[in-house]
């Protein structure tokens, strides 16, 4: 991603990843399907609430492997393969390190998390059950995440999609088996997640040591590098502890959701399905931003860095406000796929109505973040991205949800959606990038002297 037409290159990285969102959005929306219509709302309700404490406990480290996508992008920039190579063997180990654990713990955790977010009387057993069974499937959902980062880093992101091809084949075949086959409820549901995760992680295993060998990538752990671990915990730690103060945030509105009521609870989990679906782009062009400014970063190609800073949000945006705005015309005939309880699907097309139309201001936003964090600038991100739930969502949710209607609390999304671009517009401003300016005209002044590279 370093020679060629800027946007050619991000958006011919960025389809197969938007594709592999779609899926990755079926994958969790059968789910929430085929419960909707072979179980109940409170069984809607738990799918949905129980994501919150699985998010909490695995960001920290889905943080750190972000950081690892960052860092493999910028050595492959350099073309450093002894580097890559080292970061490889490092990520598997450090993969075992945190995922055993934390499968055994987060069944201790969950249901405590769970009972903190007040979670009603009918959701809580299907929740818990839920819930355990999901954080069973820890090792198989990180490690597939580390190994789909790896491969963005290194410019294959292709193989994101066929992964997802696999565990969302798996996924639906199982949700029907167990859920509509067998009647298993929700423990069915979360069967056939982690089954479905587990497939998709060992697929990734298998293709990235026949496609990269020259990585000796290996199933078990057998080495780690110091140096290394150092770097990718100076990178994705504060990545990941961003993710975690956000979790704990989204923990708190979804106590707020919760306060609301089984059909409220059931009403969000479903219009957020559908605005995910809405919102792929979003993902996948920042990914390629990632990847772009790392491996521009890493070749000391400024003027690629600097042209990519300012087109990759504004597409992404355009793409997100078009998306928006044709899901939210068209929002009651998809949500009634979803489920036909009436009231449920007054409370969704209302959250669709209220954030929808914004969320092209979260493109933007998280386009410019992942952009400046794909160049190690993690710093800056961070205190915006935790300004922007402690400071206004939180607030002004707690403000709706305890002085007016809290049927409308979902209006506090959009409202952190537009401060935190706002905020990260300022990036532009910042020394960090008049540097990048200026060693970009340094280039182009080169350039001009010697003729086209």
């Amino acid at each position: 991603m370093t020679k060629g037409p800027i946007m050619r290159k991000v958006l011919v990285f960025a389809l197969p990843i938007c594709a592999g969102n779609v899926l990755q959005q079926l994958y969790s929306t059968v789910d929430t399907v085929v419960i909707g219509n072979f179980c109940g709302a409170a069984s809607l309700a738990a799918v949905g609430t129980s994501s919150q404490p699985v998010e909490l406990l695995l960001c920290v480290f889905l943080g750190i492997g972000t950081g690892v996508s960052i860092l493999v992008s910028q050595f492959a920039g350099s073309g450093s393969t002894e580097k890559l190579k080292d970061i490889a063997a490092t990520a598997v180990s450090f993969l075992y390190l945190c995922a055993v654990p934390l499968s055994v713990a987060g069944q201790f955790i969950g249901p405590l998390i769970l009972k903190i977010m007040q979670v009603p009387e009918d959701t809580w057993a299907p929740a818990v059950s839920y819930i355990s069974i999901v954080f069973w499937g820890t090792l198989g959902n990180m490690g597939y995440n580390m190994n789909a980062g790896i491969l963005r880093g290194l410019g294959d992101s292709r193989a994101s999609l066929l992964f997802l091809v696999v565990s969302c084949l798996v996924n639906i075949v199982l949700d029907l088996v167990f859920v509509a086959g067998f009647h298993m409820d929700v423990a069915g549901a979360a069967l056939a997640t982690i089954i479905a995760m587990y497939c998709s992680w060992l697929f990734s295993i298998f293709y990235i040591r026949k496609q990269y060998p020259e990585l000796e990538f290996t199933f078990l752990p057998h080495k780690m590098n110091r140096a290394m671990l150092a770097a990718i915990i100076r990178i994705g730690l504060p990545l990941g502890l961003n993710s975690s103060f956000y979790s704990v945030g989204h923990i708190m509105m979804q106590s707020l959701i919760n306060l609301q009521g089984s059909v409220f609870i059931a009403a969000c989990s479903v219009s957020g399905k559908v605005t995910g679906i809405a919102n792929v782009a979003i993902t996948s062009l920042s990914s390629a931003a990632t990847t772009f400014s790392g491996q521009n970063l890493g070749a000391e190609n400024y003027r690629y860095l600097r042209k990519g800073g300012v087109q990759i949000p504004l597409v992404s945006g355009a793409i997100t406000c078009a998306a928006g705005i044709a899901v939210t015309v068209f929002c009651r005939p998809i949500l009634g796929l979803f489920t036909q309880d009436a009231d449920v699907l007054a409370f969704a097309v209302r959250y669709i109505r209220i954030v929808l139309p914004f969320t092209w201001t979260y493109a933007v936003f998280n386009g410019i973040i992942s952009f400046v964090n794909g160049m190690g600038e993690v710093r800056f991100p961070t205190i915006v991205n935790i300004l922007m739930l402690w400071a206004v969502r939180i607030p002004v949710g707690c403000l709706i949800a305890f002085c007016f209607d809290g049927g409308y609390v979902m209006a506090c999304i959009p409202v952190s959606f537009v401060f935190g671009m706002l905020c990260m517009l300022s990036f532009f401003g910042t020394k960090r990038w008049k540097e990048i300016g200026r060693l970009a005209r340094t280039q182009q002044e080169q350039a001009g002297q010697t003729g086209p590279a």
